[in-house]
């Protein structure tokens, strides 16, 4: 009897069967690629992201792309009423844009577009992170009931809400009137909320602040959710209170969304047209327009479509500045991770 060491494997000798009879033979390991059903050829793989994109891409190319080439085009070429219905397309070299930038009304509308994009940015960022704290506070029941209203009115036509915001404004029937008068206040026998365009812009800011918290605070809420519980109680145990919590906690974790949420409300503030022009149509005596207002005035009241053009090229380049911006505080903080 032969006994083997612990752990050695028996030698096989050369002349051995390395098959069994009667047995077919194994498959050669390696992967395996099944038929393609139909006996059709399988597409090539470097392709088929692309051809999941085209009809994306062919989209974009159609409804953007080529618009704003031609509003390009357009923005250096001297077309008013009456070469738009001869169909005629001076050229005007530069002469819109330096009509423009020498122009003072131009530089208000800039001035005023700005600060009414930081006022409103600076408000539904505060209110709506409030509002999402809150909901991160709040038991389920209410927090369900925050959250419908919240996206009740997060859903409500522009449009709609545009008029429901001047009834409540109206000089004769508006309810804001009504509550000045019984909180007291004298002047206010239908008064003009619309007189001025400032108060016709503050009207307007708080329509889109209404409109636009429900993203902000729902987003918050959701972001919140991501913050471990172990962070609040360390931070308890350090004798922090709430203010110190959110600023030394909470904040540093949800820097990336209040970078990516600003980013975004201030181009969507900045753009908006809808708002402004549906309310008062950038009146009165066009002291409440921002720069799409203003370019759409130009553009259809006006008929000086190049100048209009010219406009709308100088927004688009005034928000890719804002957004170099915002994407370098991005990619820094993404470098900082």
């Amino acid at each position: 009897m032969t006994v083997h060491s612990q752990g050695a494997a028996p030698t096989v000798p050369k002349d051995a069967p390395q098959k069994s009879a009667g047995r077919p033979d194994a498959p050669a390991p390696g992967p395996r690629h099944p038929s393609p059903r139909g006996g059709r050829k399988p597409l090539p793989t470097g392709w088929l992201p692309y051809l999941l994109i085209a009809p994306a891409a062919l989209s974009m190319l159609v409804l953007l792309v080529y618009p704003l080439i031609k509003n390009v085009i357009l923005s250096f070429q001297d077309i008013n009423k009456i070469e738009f219905i001869q169909r005629k397309y001076p050229s005007a070299g530069f002469d819109n844009y330096t009509q423009l930038l020498g122009d003072s009304n131009f530089w208000t509308v800039v001035l005023r577009s700005f600060g009414f994009t930081l006022a409103n940015v600076v408000l539904i960022m505060a209110i709506g992170s409030l509002i999402g704290i809150l909901l991160n506070k709040l038991g389920k029941k209410m927090r369900l009931v925050l959250s419908m209203a919240l996206v009740m009115a997060w859903a409500m036509p522009i449009v709609a809400s545009v008029q429901v915001f001047y009834w409540l404004f109206d000089e004769q029937f508006g309810v804001m009137n009504w509550v000045m008068r019984t909180a007291g206040f004298s002047g206010y026998e239908q008064h003009n909320w619309f007189e001025t365009g400032l108060s016709t812009l503050t009207i307007v800011t708080v329509l889109v602040v209404w409109g636009s918290i429900p993203f902000v605070a729902l987003n918050m809420y959701a972001a919140l959710t991501t913050v471990g519980a172990e962070l609040y109680e360390a931070a308890r145990m350090d004798g922090a209170n709430g203010w110190q919590t959110f600023w030394r906690v909470v904040f540093p974790q949800l820097k990336p969304f209040f970078l990516i949420t600003t980013f975004l409300e201030v181009i969507w503030v900045f753009k908006a047209f809808t708002q402004v022009y549906a309310m008062n149509k950038g009146g009165p005596d066009r002291a409440s327009e921002i720069l799409p207002v203003f370019a759409y005035v130009e553009g259809q009241s006006q008929s000086h479509y190049g100048l209009a053009a010219a406009i709308s090229v100088l927004t688009i380049l005034i928000l890719i500045v804002i957004m170099s911006f915002y994407f370098r505080l991005i990619l820094k903080q993404e470098e900082e991770q």
